[in-house]
């Protein structure tokens, strides 16, 4: 594994343990499909909660929430998607898309929580 790998599972482990200490529940990590990955998919009460986790070393090259753009916004809702039709006892949940963005040290970064960062017919 390289180290860029190493780095991001340690963000995305932190994010999580992040999310779960807030109070959402975890349902899935690293959900993979030819089109693309879901990071975090969560549970927030009722909501079934999709998470992409986005870091940067510093914020010199702006936020991680500016990187989810309209391509990676559409591979993310068309997982989704994929996600809700292997899991049809969650499709009927009302479902949200989050960004967290991780900024800093990877082993203590900081977070800022996008909830309802985007919506799907946005994608």
């Amino acid at each position: 594994m390289s180290e860029a790998r190493r780095r991001g599972a340690r963000v995305e482990a932190a994010a999580r343990t992040h999310l779960l200490r807030a109070g959402l529940d975890e349902v899935a990590a690293n959900a993979g499909y030819r089109l693309g990955e879901l990071d975090l998919v969560m549970r927030d009460g009722d909501t079934l909660v999709f998470v992409e986790v986005r870091y940067r070393a510093s914020a010199d090259y702006g936020g991680g929430a500016e990187s989810v753009d309209r391509g990676k916004r559409r591979k993310l809702v068309r997982a989704a998607e994929l996600f809700l039709l292997q899991h049809p006892a969650l499709a009927e949940a009302f479902c949200r898309f989050d960004v967290v963005e991780a900024l800093g040290d990877p082993d203590a970064p900081d977070f800022t929580w996008h909830r309802d960062a985007f919506r799907a017919d946005d994608a």
